[in-house]
């Protein structure tokens, strides 16, 4: 019988990279066309799949969510990475003035172009985890600065596209584990040919070690995460020795 696979998945581009770890280590990279495409190729080994957007949507009210605000709140100078998902039905439009124009019928609030432009691939994650139930119990939210965050023990200092940021992201990758560097290459070099971004594969990688058991264990924020209209838990998941907020 095949190993267990401990899965992280962002969103790079029009695409999906998935690095995935057995309980020894790294073991492949992949590059998806959709989230779909994506569970359809782990769903038989995967026992936990963490991705890099949000999961758990708000239907109408205050439009940030608690799991945002406590991670924003960790972040420091790094807190603008996390942004107010468009309420639900705003991530099923296709254009920014209409989903603009529902979500600030339901919230009283703008949406920012920046967080319009992940709506679809919000929608096409909730679509799934609402069709399966079975990817629902595999699939959970991260991010991948929280994890980094929680992995390095302190807020990071620069943005992830810097040389700057990429070196400070390495050096928690190998204080965590000295094969992160030889793993992060074999990463990259799997999405050769690809539109994949180095630093989408970084922040994949960030979030398999934080899916795979190892050092530490895994926390929320918040500790009691609240569920959405459809059951969906409104969570950011961690790996880290102790909780970053009690």
């Amino acid at each position: 019988m095949a190993e267990p696979l401990y899965v992280g998945v962002d969103r790079s581009d029009e695409s999906w990279v998935a690095v995935a770890f057995t309980g020894d280590g790294f073991d492949h990279t992949s590059v998806f066309d959709s989230i779909g495409a994506c569970w359809a190729a782990y769903e038989e080994r995967a026992r936990r799949i963490l991705v890099g957007v949000p999961i758990g949507l708000v239907e109408s009210g205050e439009p940030d969510r608690r799991c945002d605000e406590l991670a924003r709140s960790v972040l420091g100078e790094r807190s603008t990475t996390v942004r107010t998902p468009p309420v639900r039905e705003a991530t099923r439009k296709q254009r920014y003035s209409t989903a603009n124009r529902v979500h600030k019928r339901k919230t009283g609030h703008e949406l920012s172009e920046r967080a319009f432009a992940r709506s679809d691939s919000l929608a096409r994650v909730d679509e799934l985890l609402q069709e399966l139930p079975e990817a629902a119990a595999a699939i959970r939210e991260s991010h991948p600065e929280v994890c980094f965050r929680a992995l390095g023990g302190e807020p990071l200092t620069h943005p992830k596209h810097t040389a700057g940021g990429y070196a400070e992201r390495m050096r928690i990758l190998a204080h965590y584990d000295r094969d992160a560097a030889p793993t992060v290459q074999k990463a990259a070099e799997a999405t050769g040919g690809t539109a994949v971004a180095v630093d989408d594969v970084l922040d994949a990688v960030a979030l398999a070690y934080t899916a795979q058991p190892g050092d530490g264990e895994l926390y929320t924020l918040p500790p009691e995460p609240p569920r959405d209209a459809t059951g969906l838990p409104m969570e950011i998941v961690y790996r880290a020795a102790s909780p970053l907020m009690t």
